[in-house]
């Protein structure tokens, strides 16, 4: 394509359009249309620019004036009450259903990986001297040690913050890293992995491990499957970069991105909870079987949410992207 000769051919309708976009005042019914019809042509225009004779300084002028056409033609709208129930009941649940066949994946291998660290660290007294010298171990695992006094070592209200804003920041990654071909996201599932292994495995040494998992299992249910649903996530926007499917990479990538980005969101309330049961229930006095027993409530509780509530919005189409006035156009494009 002819640059020069494109410039030549669209430059008045260019202009047109940021005249009528540079009025102070309302336009009338014949304006509105051309602004319409001429907002249309220059997304075209813009598209073609990008795909056939990139020129940076004539892109951000048309990007600068499709953006702000499409602001005039489509209005600002804010967020409402209505919005955060649809996210709530429909768009997370939906999205965390729909990338069920990652994440469930993940959950399984990563709970064999930790199970399989912790024998190897039971079954071997000199790997377990390689982790810290005997007698740390055994300050780490006796009765009201470490592992036991962690979840009490701080008032049970900026514990469960502090946990909180950790797991939030870890799922966060996940979801974020993912674009990078997946690694970054496999590298922070196993050292998570890892961390729940040692435990597992140091504690079972010790003879205790059924404290520690009356340690873990009250909020690890919850807390670790919201960390395999990002990580899964992850995974999966990973994927789309290397496998995009039918659709263009940049397609892809922007409708598994805004999901993302309402999944980080919704995980987020998700650990919140779990960060109130390790910080509240946790380190209570209540019995082992009470303790786990909430744990196990609140996962259930989430898995039904998503597999009831998720299952029947995916069945209707939802599938946790915004809603499709508010996206980016596409236009087709030639193969």
């Amino acid at each position: 394509m002819d640059l020069d000769v494109f410039m030549t051919a669209h430059r008045a309708e260019w202009d047109r359009l940021d005249q009528l976009l540079g009025r102070g005042r309302r336009l009338t019914g014949a304006e509105t249309d051309e602004l319409v019809e001429l907002y249309q042509r220059t997304a075209a225009h813009l598209s073609l620019i990008q795909t056939s004779a990139p020129d940076p300084h004539l892109t951000a002028r048309l990007t600068q004036l499709v953006a702000r056409a499409r602001a005039t033609v489509t209005g600002t709208r804010r967020a409402s009450w209505r919005d955060a129930i649809r996210f709530l009941t429909r768009g997370f649940p939906a999205a965390v259903y729909r990338s069920r066949h990652w994440w469930v994946p993940t959950a399984v291998l990563s709970t064999l990986l930790a199970a399989l660290i912790g024998w190897w660290i039971a079954a071997h007294p000199e790997v377990q001297s390689a982790i810290a010298a005997p007698e740390h171990l055994r300050e780490m695992t006796r009765p009201g040690g470490e592992y036991e006094s962690y979840y009490s070592s701080h008032p049970a209200t900026s514990f469960a913050a502090q946990v909180w804003t950790n797991n939030a920041q870890a799922a966060a990654m996940c979801l974020v890293l993912g674009a990078f071909l997946c690694l970054p996201v496999l590298w922070i599932l196993f050292l998570n992995m890892m961390n729940v292994g040692i435990g597992l495995g140091l504690m079972a040494s010790a003879g205790r491990l059924d404290t520690f998992l009356g340690l873990l299992l009250p909020h690890g249910l919850l807390e670790l499957t919201a960390v395999f649903v990002a990580a899964g996530t992850g995974l999966r926007l990973g994927w789309t970069v290397i496998d995009p499917g039918p659709r263009s990479r940049r397609s892809a990538l922007a409708e598994q991105g805004r999901a993302a980005v309402g999944m980080a969101i919704g995980l987020a309330l998700v650990l919140l909870v779990s960060g109130v049961i390790e910080g509240f229930v946790t380190p209570s006095g209540l019995p082992t079987w009470a303790r786990i027993a909430i744990g196990i409530a609140a996962e259930a509780g989430f898995l039904l949410y998503v597999y009831v509530l998720g299952g029947r919005a995916a069945r209707a189409g939802e599938t946790g992207d915004v809603e499709a006035p508010h996206r980016s156009a596409e236009l087709p494009t030639a193969a």
